[in-house]
């Protein structure tokens, strides 16, 4: 029973400093970025409709700031019970580090669970709901979902999409045809419209490419015969990063079977399912610096190593997930080495405390 209230206790102080932490780093971030974007006022996209884009965003931007928000809010957490010799009065009282550790890690199991919620069901749809809204304010009903197009090939053809609107109608369509190496065929289509279950191209000039000449046809419309579905296509042209675990999966395989490598959708999907051990690792590292070398250090000081900590971790993972690419491992790795690192470091100052 006693036990039992110890690790409740030590989970309100660590999951609290963790929300506070959370909510101070939104704030900011909020408060900056909202300064930032008054700059791109247009249309009917005021002052007003900015704050309401960015509150849009906050479930994504919550997630994005979780690693950093675990890591001092566990230093914050610790670091208070340990000021006031409550951890000293725990350990003196036969809590052993490894029990006290646990007590840490409950309410972590809590983040990391709302945390995949969020990835998985809700940041995704209020990312692609929020960018579709403030398009439309600055650029009125017919707004394309993206500002940016994309390139995609499936079998011998390589496609170029413009943009594609909220209700699934893709603009500025270029189809390239080959046969081995040479180009046999240009396609170009203003609209692409998806009817119930099939693709129609409209105001489709099509270049055929022969020997010394060429041949141009112009059509009203045309069928569009491909695999691609509104929502492979809504991916494509969409934030890899903002993209829920199972559409990852699902693109990185889509990718496969075209023949293409899928380590962008391979690296995000492995950091998104393996939160629970970067967080278990992070952890680590802050019980580390509170029983460890920093134990005697002012709260500041350990906060301030938690920062340069974080931001090791997140650069170092930034760094690996091109070299995935470069060197040909898997992006899991990418994503593992720096938590495996973090982990071991944190082994090894925990266990030169006794």
């Amino acid at each position: 029973m006693i036990a039992d209230r110890l690790d409740r206790y030590i989970a309100r102080n660590v999951l609290g400093a963790i929300l506070v932490v959370q909510v101070v780093l939104l704030g900011l971030d909020l408060v900056i970025t909202y300064i930032n974007d008054l700059g791109d006022i247009e249309g009917d996209y005021g002052a007003f409709q900015v704050l309401l884009y960015l509150l849009m965003r906050l479930p994504w931007r919550f997630y994005q700031y979780a690693p950093v928000g675990v890591l001092i809010g566990a230093l914050i957490g610790l670091g208070s019970m340990a000021s006031s010799n409550e951890l000293t009065v725990m350990r003196a009282a036969g809590r052993s580090l490894v029990r006290i550790l646990w007590g840490v890690m409950k309410p972590i199991i809590v983040v990391v669970v709302v945390l995949l919620f969020i990835a998985e069901f809700v940041s995704p749809r209020t990312e692609q709901f929020a960018g579709a809204w403030r398009l439309e304010q600055r650029q009125g009903e017919d707004a394309v979902l993206t500002e940016r197009g994309g390139w995609q090939r499936e079998g011998n053809d390589i496609y170029r999409f413009g943009a594609i609107r909220a209700d699934d109608t893709v603009l500025d369509l270029t189809r390239y045809r080959f046969e081995g190496k040479s180009l046999r065929e240009a396609l170009r289509a203003r609209l692409a419209v998806w009817q119930e279950d099939h693709w129609q191209l409209r105001r489709v000039a099509v270049t055929r490419f022969q020997e010394g000449r060429t041949e141009v046809e112009r059509h009203d419309a045309l069928p569009w015969e491909t695999t691609m579905t509104p929502a492979q296509l809504g991916r494509l042209l969409r934030d890899v990063e903002s993209q829920s675990p199972s559409e990852l999966w699902s693109y990185a395989r889509y990718l496969r079977d075209q023949g293409q490598q899928a380590t962008q959708p391979l690296l995000y999907f492995w950091q998104k399912m393996l939160m629970p051990l970067t967080m278990a690792s992070l952890v680590l590292v802050a019980a580390s610096f509170v029983f460890g070398p920093l134990r005697s250090v002012a709260a500041g000081t350990r906060v301030f190593y938690g920062v340069i900590v974080g931001l090791s971790f997140k650069y170092l993972q930034d760094l690996l997930g091109p070299a995935s690419t470069v060197f040909g491992f898997s992006p899991a790795w990418a994503v593992l080495a720096p938590t495996l690192l973090c982990a071991g470091v944190g082994f090894y100052l925990l266990r030169r405390t006794g």
